[in-house]
């Protein structure tokens, strides 16, 4: 089993970070491959929406996430990390979900998905604010989004109150975060 995990968070080593790399070590330690990438070592262009992708073989932009390409085709589950700014995804995270539409088929059915049926994906959504509930709709579209876009969406985790501090500090949660990620695989 192969698990990726996308980090949208501008920051290497913030909280979004540490939520997503304790679920990839979960399924690690149950024996899954697991990749984490990071958007800021990366270099990722906006779609154009020219349709090239709709004409050609892919994305006609070539950039850093052309590797993310293969390995979600690769991979049976998507970890997508993305803090909450200003009540949606942060832009890092946006971009990410902008350029999968170079594997959708005009239908709206992933191109991935003839070679890997069923492609998990967990969403995780940090914030600062401590109500879970404050942005649900929001969250709620984007998990229907993906349910649009044929991903099997296996859980929704919405972390709260991540100014208060580091969720480093916070051990029960980090460990029910691999617990999730172990769950994966088993």
């Amino acid at each position: 089993m192969k698990v990726m995990g996308y980090i949208a968070s501008p920051r290497k080593e913030g909280n979004t970070a540490r939520i997503v790399n304790s679920i990839l070590e979960g399924a690690g330690e149950k024996g899954a491959e697991t990749k984490a990438w990071y958007s800021g070592d990366l270099d990722i262009k906006p779609c154009r929406g020219c349709l090239g992708c709709a004409i050609g073989n892919g994305c006609v932009v070539r950039d850093d996430m052309q590797p993310l390409y293969a390995a979600l085709k690769e991979s049976d589950t998507l970890v997508l990390g993305a803090p909450i700014y200003m009540g949606q995804m942060c832009a890092q995270a946006k971009i990410f979900i902008d350029r999968l539409f170079a594997q959708i088929t005009p239908r709206f059915s992933p191109r991935f998905k003839e070679e890997n049926t069923g492609k998990k994906l967990i969403l995780v959504f940090t914030q600062g604010n401590p109500d879970p509930l404050m942005f649900r709709e929001y969250i709620d579209y984007t998990k229907k989004m993906f349910q649009l876009l044929e991903f099997v969406v296996a859980d929704v985790q919405v972390i709260t109150g991540t100014r208060n501090g580091p969720v480093s500090d916070r051990k029960d949660l980090l460990a029910s975060m691999r617990g999730i990620g172990a769950a994966l695989v088993s």
